[in-house]
């Protein structure tokens, strides 16, 4: 497996449906790899050898269950570095309106068996009242349904909620540049935020800090929502101190139209939970898009987690309450 393999992998990851070879070698471009068609057609037949890819007569190629292993596991070299990327390219791609309450958003995307709704639904219910999530607006779709471009699987419930990085986004659309540092577990007490007890960069990352956590059965949203004390998914950022007062108003008017997630705001150059700034910047703490996520997990409830995984409409989203009805 090299560069220029793993890049024809990422490529037909993302595509729902066969496509060919000039298909991929114009999006493999994105991957910084050049090819003509007939270059991309001599990797493709090496990748079909091994079974990573299915031929389609002559309407191209769709990657295999094998594939699909090969790129979790092959070149990780290649993936250090991915989320914060993944985090400034999303960032820029978000449009969301809070005028008009529509554009796009980002979106975790997270599975678990259809068999486990119900009960899924009842863990879920005292998060999203909680001030643990980043809003109370979600997609719930069925096998073969789409979240984005995601396709929910046989016998799946698709879960789809808001990705703080879409903080990210609505900052930078204001003018205001907000660095992701860290993901990490948040301890609080009596509801507030005390310290983080975990972190990972996200710089250094090859995987999602918050997925991490919550594979590590590191987390307790029930007692942090329940007993007012446990162990949330968080994150740090920071931002120039010149935009402080601005970052206060704009979390103030993100509140006001049903997205959260701030949790603090620090002061200019001083240490927010412990956390040392840089030079001329404030901190911030904000809330994990995967905390429902996280709860089921702690329930026994089996989850797979896709952080930052898709683009989707703000206004298509549902509120809890609202899908709990229609559901029932």
């Amino acid at each position: 497996m090299n560069k220029t393999m793993f890049s024809i992998l990422k490529v037909l990851e993302k595509q729902p449906d066969v496509i060919g070879s000039t298909e991929i070698s114009r999006q493999l471009k994105q991957y910084g790899v050049d090819l003509t068609e007939r270059t991309v057609r001599y990797h493709l037949k090496i990748l079909d050898e091994r079974g990573l890819t299915q031929v389609f007569g002559k309407e191209g190629r769709k990657i295999t269950e094998k594939g699909m292993e090969e790129l979790k596991h092959a070149l990780v070299s290649e993936k250090v570095g991915f989320v914060i990327s993944r985090i400034e390219t999303l960032s820029y791609m978000t449009s969301f309106d809070m005028d008009k309450k529509e554009g796009d958003i980002i979106l975790n995307v997270s599975f678990f068996q259809e068999k486990d709704l119900k009960e899924a639904l009842k863990v879920m219910t005292p998060v999203f009242k909680s001030p643990f999530v980043m809003s109370d607006r979600l997609i719930l779709a069925r096998e073969g349904e789409q979240i984005g471009d995601i396709i929910v699987p046989e016998e799946k419930i698709g879960l789809g909620t808001i990705c703080s990085v879409t903080i990210n986004g609505i900052f930078l659309k204001s003018g205001i540049p907000l660095v992701s540092r860290f993901g990490g577990v948040l301890q609080t007490e009596n509801s507030s935020a005390s310290r983080f007890t975990a972190l990972i960069s996200y710089e250094g990352s090859s995987l999602d800090p918050l997925v991490i956590f919550i594979r590590s059965k590191m987390t307790d949203v029930m007692g942090a929502v329940k007993d007012h004390s446990g162990r949330i998914l968080a994150s740090f950022r920071e931002i120039p101190v010149v935009c402080v007062d601005e970052a206060h108003k704009l979390a103030q008017t993100m509140a006001a139209i049903g997205i959260g997630g701030i949790l603090l705001i620090g002061n200019p150059n001083q240490p927010l939970l412990e956390i040392p700034v840089g030079m001329d910047k404030a901190g911030m703490v904000i809330v994990g898009g995967l905390n429902p996520v996280a709860a089921l997990e702690e329930a026994g409830i089996p989850t797979e987690s896709h952080a930052m995984s898709t683009m989707f409409e703000y206004s298509k989203l549902k509120g809890f309450k609202d899908m709990i009805k229609e559901i029932k």
